[in-house]
């Protein structure tokens, strides 16, 4: 059981929300159920979901500013997840390192997307967490 399960988790949970339209809870759920993730990583997962879903606009407000001549709602599902998911760790999350996110959200593009897609998003959450830090260090 480990951290990067859990995003897996919190990952495939907003993609179902986002997709099908799905109820996020049922969803969480039945995810963590299938996994067999417990304990605190089943509350990582959670809140990762929870402060995702809360925080959407904030967040799809972030990805925009760096969407050169694309729409966010034009992404495929999946990288629009993933952006979600590592956008939130990078804008809410301060004892979560950038680059920890960063690589955790290149880690799940790798898995679900393509290496391709993972060099967009890496431009995309590179500059949303120098946008984070202030001082143009992805820390």
């Amino acid at each position: 059981m480990s951290r990067r399960l859990a995003r897996e988790i919190a990952f495939q949970t907003l993609f179902q929300r986002d997709l099908g339209k799905n109820e996020t809870e049922p969803a969480l759920s039945s995810l963590v159920e299938e996994s067999g993730l417990s304990g605190e990583y089943v509350n990582f997962a959670r809140a990762l979901v929870e402060g995702a879903v809360r925080e959407q606009e904030t967040i799809d407000q972030a990805i925009r500013r760096y969407l050169q001549r694309w729409e966010l709602s034009r992404l495929a599902a999946v990288d629009r997840a993933i952006l979600r998911l590592a956008a939130y760790e990078l804008l809410f999350c301060p004892d979560i390192p950038a680059a920890v996110a960063i690589n955790e959200a290149l880690e799940l593009c790798k898995r679900y997307d393509s290496e391709e897609s993972a060099k967009f998003l890496n431009g995309v959450l590179d500059k949303i967490a120098r946008e984070r830090s202030g001082d143009g260090v992805v820390s």
